[in-house]
């Protein structure tokens, strides 16, 4: 019979046999895991070594700082973003790019994310901006404008749709209602954005 103490004796000695990496990468995924259940304001060096099952000498040694183990916690936990398939039309496009971003922005990583945005105040944002910037920011405005583009080609976009502001505007609104309406983002909510935002906003003039 395996008792309490044996097992926790097990898992202390199991966790002290890590090493390079593959501890690295259990801090790296508790400090994700944290900042998606606590948040950035309750997320604590401690409590990520606790949850990582090491001590926190282990976590200092190698991110001295709270925003610097956070910054490298999100860059490795980012998801990666490719292109968007063609499926013939810039409404299914649309919808297959809001249903991934709706996946990411509810995944830990995304909840993460959303963390560091709403409770960081402007310097400890500084921090993350390159991090959220490269690794969101600039692959959702490179798909969308691939979607957008190919709607233009097809003739079925308005030819100056490809700017910023338009890019912006999914985001923007799947951000705002997240944090305002506390909106989960269910697959019919998409689709009244797009078929009550998105497709007026690109449609070509007087179609």
């Amino acid at each position: 019979m395996v008792t309490s103490s044996w097992a926790a004796a097990h898992a202390q000695t199991t966790a002290s046999r890590r090493r390079g990496a593959v501890l690295e990468r259990a801090i790296l995924d508790a400090a994700l895991e944290q900042l998606s259940t606590v948040g950035w304001s309750g997320l604590t060096m401690e409590g990520v070594a606790a949850a990582a099952q090491t001590g926190k000498a282990a976590v200092y040694r190698r991110w001295p700082s709270k925003e610097d183990l956070v910054a490298d916690a999100l860059r490795a936990g980012l998801p990666r973003f490719d292109a968007v398939p063609d499926l013939g039309g810039v409404r299914e496009d649309l919808l297959y790019l809001c249903r991934r971003a709706r996946d990411a922005m509810f995944s830990p990583s995304g909840s993460a994310v959303r963390s560091v945005i709403h409770e960081c105040d402007a310097a400890q944002a500084e921090s993350f901006h390159a991090v959220i910037f490269e690794g969101v920011v600039e692959p959702t405005i490179k798909m969308l404008r691939e979607v957008i583009e190919r709607g233009i080609e097809r003739g079925e976009v308005r030819a100056d749709a490809a700017n910023g502001y338009v890019f912006d505007a999914i985001p923007a609104m799947m951000m705002y209602r997240s944090k305002m309406c506390g909106s989960e983002w269910q697959d019919v909510d998409l689709e009244e954005m797009i078929d009550q935002l998105m497709v007026p906003l690109l449609r070509r003039g007087g179609s």
